[in-house]
């Protein structure tokens, strides 16, 4: 898939050829508009021509906010939700539009899951959030929408950067970001981005610190080929990590209390990110793109969980000893060509990708742990004496063709419609352990995802469009017949406007949508040890995204989504239950200012809100989750070369709840008040 770094005026300005490369959206320095994305259709495409809500987060957002994981990045994207993370492991699992999507998407091919870590934002470049069923762009995917992360590229003039961060809870991070060309004639660019962050918590005992080291190397092979290889090392160790907090007759437990056994918890991952990218062009019309990405992922997870709370003060647990690693291949190639029939432009992209996925689990276990007081805890106790409990491994492999047309018939009327065929198997061995039934168990899915979009544009700055897709995520297991089950289907119908203001510099996205996932598995009436596939869940909402420059020196991004989310069929869970962690309302508002002359040029102020709505702690909705409004601020200096900055996050220091894993004892707390100051130096 073609991508686009968004150009700069600096020494990261790139040339005509590195562009074509890795282009998705092009943006000034210290803009926040991006016009062109190409998470949408697999090509670069103008936001006016995409039948599809989409936003994206640029490089300038991220550092003036001073996001550290993709999570924060995304708050300002209406429909767009923190699920959670992996006991503070930089993962990803997000909600989009009402459904968990875990994992993400790198440069458009498939990349970590919640299980590997997805990163930090050192590397990216920019963030795209495509909303809405994405099957015909990523295979199999639940119909929220995805998450694509762009990552930095090598430039073709020299460019060095050195900043080092520190803030409270004993967080400190040196970063290095070097590129430029190793030959005289620039057909060798390269890219070396490093950092290592340690950092406390505001939970008792925690301990963690976060290695990346990111090599990448372009070559220009000729004026029509490119080819750009990558590695990325990332390893994160929490010693302990963090643990989950208790709600308990609506009240949390105290913020910083540590509701594990802090000597025997660890989460040590490591995750490796290689593969290369070819682009070659036969002529201006026709090129063929191929890539491979890898990504290998080790984890040695000693958790200790809750499992029941007891009399409500005393929390009884269990201890996992886990290694598990997973090995992810993908690799794809495709056409892409325009051509005329008639008076008809037509833009083509047909393709063929594989995904590959090998991954072995292993877990011992022990339920014999004194209660832990969660309101005097004791954490004197004897190591854990673990037995086997679970051992299993399998490999899911898929393959898909898929053929898109984007269609202008006129100007200002224009037709995206393509279809993709997915062939899924995978095979599952599990040992005979006390915890797990033995035995070998085989699935094979296939699946059509079309789509089709129409786009009508009354004037150069209005774009109405509308359009339908659909998604597919395999199910496994059978029904009380032995039949294996269908995959769950997602079906949008989506309609909305995309408006220019202020010549351009400031834009608007409105977005109205019906979203349903069929398939869903529910218990059989007839048969409770089976289940049968006629559960169904609804999404519906309307969406409000503005992002651009009000006055110079003024930028903004604000946004707000109203979610309705429910069970719709179910035979277990009553009809019209709220899905878990939606909130009905959500907005948010960052908006900086920079002095653009005199004395104090360069001086900038900034100022986030974001606001969650109550929402459901699971299913059954059984437990509420209070809503929150939270305060972000910064105040930075940016002048030549030096660029320093004070970013508070929560800065009125309220105590909100990030996210729920669908119970009262599995509560993800928000960070309290947390500042960062850094200072940088680029030459």
């Amino acid at each position: 898939m073609s991508r686009v770094t968004p150009k700069r005026a600096t020494a990261e300005q790139e040339s005509d050829e590195q562009i074509e490369v890795i282009a998705t959206g092009e943006a000034e320095e210290d803009d926040y508009t991006v016009d062109s994305a190409s998470t949408a259709t697999g090509i670069d495409t103008s936001f006016r021509d995409i039948p599809q809500s989409i936003q994206v987060v640029p490089r300038q957002v991220i550092e003036d906010r001073n996001t550290r994981t993709v999570q924060e990045t995304v708050e300002t994207v209406s429909g767009v939700v923190d699920n959670g993370s992996n006991l503070g492991v930089p993962t990803q699992s997000l909600t989009i539009r009402g459904f968990e999507q875990s994992g993400n998407f790198r440069n458009g091919y498939r990349d970590a899951t919640r299980f590997d870590i997805a990163g930090g934002t050192n590397t990216i470049e920019q963030i795209e959030v495509l909303k809405g069923p994405a099957s015909i762009q990523f295979g199999q995917i639940e119909p929220g929408g995805v998450v694509n992360v762009i990552t930095r590229q090598p430039l073709n003039e020299p460019y060095y950067s050195l900043t080092f961060e520190a803030g409270n809870f004993d967080f400190y991070q040196p970063i290095i970001d070097l590129s430029g060309p190793l030959t005289a004639d620039d057909k060798v660019l390269y890219r070396f981005i490093a950092s290592y962050e340690s950092a406390g918590s505001f939970q008792d005992f925690v301990e963690t610190d976060f290695i990346t080291v990111a090599p990448s190397i372009t070559l220009n092979i000729s004026d029509r080929t490119k080819l750009n290889f990558y590695y990325e090392y990332l390893d994160f160790n929490g010693d302990p990590p963090i643990s989950y907090a208790v709600l308990n007759d609506g009240s949390l437990t105290p913020r910083d209390r540590h509701l594990s056994y802090p000597d025997f918890a660890l989460a040590d991952v490591t995750t490796q990110k290689l593969g290369y990218i070819l682009n070659h062009e036969f002529n201006e019309n026709w090129q063929i793109r191929n890539n491979l990405a890898v990504v290998l992922s080790d984890t040695d997870n000693r958790e200790i969980v809750g499992a029941s709370l007891v009399d409500e003060s005393f929390l009884a647990l269990e201890a996992y000893d886990a290694d598990y690693s997973s090995d992810n291949y993908f690799g794809q190639i495709d056409l892409v060509g325009e051509f005329e029939t008639g008076t008809i432009a037509h833009q083509l992209v047909a393709g063929f990708d594989f995904n590959i996925r090998d991954d072995e689990n292993l877990y011992n276990f022990d339920t014999d742990l004194p209660l832990l007081d969660i309101f005097n805890p004791d954490y004197n106790i004897s190591e854990p004496d673990y037995v086997p409990f679970f051992q299993n491994e399998g490999t899911t492999e898929s393959y898909g063709v898929f053929l898109q047309d984007r269609i202008e018939f006129t100007n200002n009327l224009k037709l995206l419609i393509g279809g993709r065929y997915d062939w899924i198997s995978s095979e599952r061995e599990t040992s005979d352990f006390g915890g797990s039934t033995p035995g070998i168990t085989e699935n094979d899915d296939d699946a059509f995802s079309p789509r089709i979009g129409l786009v009508y544009q009354p004037s150069d700055t209005v774009s109405l469009y509308s359009s339908y897709s659909r998604s597919f995520v395999t199910s496994g297991g059978t029904n009380a017949d032995g039949r294996e089950f269908e995959p769950t289907r997602g079906t949008q119908y989506e309609v909305g406007v995309r408006t220019e203001f202020l010549d351009d510099r400031l834009s608007t996205n409105l977005a109205a949508y019906h979203l349903t996932k069929t398939n869903v598995t529910t218990t059989d009436p007839d048969n409770i040890q089976f289940s049968i596939q006629t559960g169904e869940q609804r999404s519906q909402g309307i969406e409000l995204d503005v992002t651009g420059e009000i006055l110079p020196g003024w930028n903004i991004i604000a946004s707000y989504a109203y979610t309705d989310a429910e069970v719709t069929a179910d035979n277990d869970t009553p009809e019209g239950n709220q899905l878990p962690n939606v909130p009905e309302n959500q907005a948010s508002l960052w908006t900086t200012y920079e002095i653009q002359r005199g004395d104090l040029q360069g001086l900038g102020f900034g100022l986030g809100l974001f606001y969650i709505g109550e929402r459901q702690g699971d299913l059954d909705n059984s437990f509420q989750i209070n809503d929150y409004l939270r305060t972000d601020s910064a105040l930075y200096y940016r002048r030549n070369r030096l660029k320093t900055a004070i970013n508070i996050r929560n800065l009125f220091d309220i105590d909100y709840v990030r996210s729920s894993f669908a119970d009262e004892i599995y509560i993800e707390r928000g960070e309290p008040f947390t500042i960062v100051g850094s200072v940088g130096w680029e030459f």
